[in-house]
């Protein structure tokens, strides 16, 4: 019977986000990042700062303090409201926007006239 590598909890150290981890796992992307330890999500933000800038220390340097700052604002007074409000903004800033090769969310034409006459499109 084949014994498991031992997982470790590693700790983002941008976003504070812990995860269960291989020890290869962790040295694999502790190399790619200077020594330090980032989730998913953060690799994915260093990275398209990389495409913007060309360097990953810099791009890794940004992202750090973009967590940072973030962690230093105040909280919400009504965090449900203003994530609901961020999220329909971005809804709707990627309806409007201009349409690339990939097509994004696209507005669908009201069913309602359909509900009406009784036909089901």
């Amino acid at each position: 019977m084949e014994q498991k590598p031992a997982a470790v909890v590693a700790r983002c150290e941008c976003c504070g986000l812990t995860e269960e981890c291989t020890e290869a796992y962790v040295e694999l992307v502790r190399e790619r990042y200077s020594g330090r330890w980032i989730c998913g999500l953060c690799a994915e933000a260093v990275k398209e700062e990389m495409a913007r800038i060309g360097s990953c220390e810099e791009a890794l340097d940004r992202h750090l303090n973009f967590c940072r700052n973030f962690k230093n604002l105040c909280p919400p007074k009504r965090p449900t409201e203003e994530l609901i409000a961020a999220v329909k903004q971005v809804l709707l800033r990627s309806l409007d926007s201009p349409r690339t090769k990939e097509p994004g969310l696209l507005r669908a034409q009201s069913c309602e006239p359909a509900l009406q006459s009784g036909r089901l499109v």
